[in-house]
């Protein structure tokens, strides 16, 4: 296990050491609270994503807002745009992808690249697929993470992380592989805490004739996303069989959850688990900005059209990478 120093929010590890699910002498399986296939809708410019948190079947998860799974082809992007009051996690899994904001920060995501931004009080920037020399589409996710009250007027902040910064942990048999972005899996830890609300991100590849059973940390919210395959989440009468494209949203009690591929599977399956540490607070969200009242979504388009309180460099500002797709 890795000895690094955890980060921790209100006293709470991402890794908590005396969590009664991670200690279980007798765990649970979490159930599957509801499961569907998530919708294809635009967004940006000229792309398409197929989302799953955010939509009618999902509208909020605590703390997770909203999950896109985006594949975009060149010419289509997400040029300059606002955010307030919430955390992203991007994860590009294939392609090459621009960023830049209004305080002069910019940067380049490659394959297996993730990006942790804070948008905090306020953010104005723009986020551009490169074209890759094949002509394929770029890849990846998108996770809109909510912040704690407490730190929705907290500065901006950014953190890229590297693929080849992200630990990797494997099943006995060698059947299941799993990139350990953020948690804890098969006794490798991740590296460090990247995000204000505590969250666990496993990117999960199995092999035919693969099964993971996964500890999460009790009482947190917990889903899977299956990018690849099918996966069969659940043991005996409580299984499910879901195909590619589809959430599985689990029960909040339980300590545990098991995903296999069935040996005469043609393929590998691709997941993505996540959890995350529920937050006691009203959502309110209007567009980009996450705010806990009405009142506050008022101020914060306000704040944004007199380019005030957060949003002062806003005024005038172009990213370069977005000019192209704004004239």
């Amino acid at each position: 296990m890795s000895s690094a120093p955890q980060s921790t929010f209100a006293g709470l590890p991402v890794i908590p050491p005396e969590d009664p699910s991670l200690n279980a002498k007798d765990p649970k399986t979490r159930g599957i609270q509801q499961f569907f296939e998530a919708v294809d809708t635009p967004e940006g410019a000229g792309a398409r994503v197929r989302r799953s948190i955010g939509t009618r079947q999902l509208k909020n998860f605590t703390p997770f807002l909203m999950l896109d799974h985006f594949s975009v082809s060149p010419g289509a992007g997400f040029p300059d745009h606002p955010h307030r009051g919430q955390e992203t996690v991007t994860y590009l899994m294939h392609g090459t992808t621009d960023h830049e904001d209004f305080a002069g920060n910019k940067g380049t995501l490659y394959d297996g690249d993730l990006q942790f931004m804070t948008a905090g009080r306020g953010i104005m920037h723009s986020e551009m697929p490169r074209a890759n020399p094949d002509g394929s589409p770029n890849v990846g996710m998108q996770l809109w993470v909510d912040l704690p009250k407490s730190l929705k007027n907290c500065e901006p902040r950014y953190r890229d992380v590297r693929a080849k910064e992200i630990p990797t942990a494997k099943t006995a048999d060698g059947k299941v592989t799993i990139k350990v972005i953020s948690g804890q899996s098969e006794g490798v830890d991740s590296l460090q805490e990247l995000a204000y609300t505590p969250i666990w991100l496993l990117d999960i590849t199995i092999q035919p004739g693969g099964k993971i059973v996964q500890r999460l940390p009790s009482g947190w919210n917990a889903f899977g996303y299956n990018f690849e395959g099918n996966v069969i989440y659940g043991e005996g009468a409580d299984e499910e069989n879901l195909p590619r494209y589809h959430i599985a949203v689990f029960e909040q009690s339980g300590d545990q959850i098991i995903a296999r591929v069935p040996e005469n599977a043609e393929n590998a399956s691709r997941l993505v688990l996540l959890a995350g540490l529920p937050l006691d607070q009203k959502i309110v969200q209007y567009g980009p900005f996450v705010c806990t009242s009405t009142e506050e979504v008022y101020k914060a388009l306000l704040d944004y059209q007199t380019f005030s309180n957060g949003f002062e460099r806003a005024q005038n500002w172009e990213s370069e990478i977005g000019k192209p797709m704004m004239a």
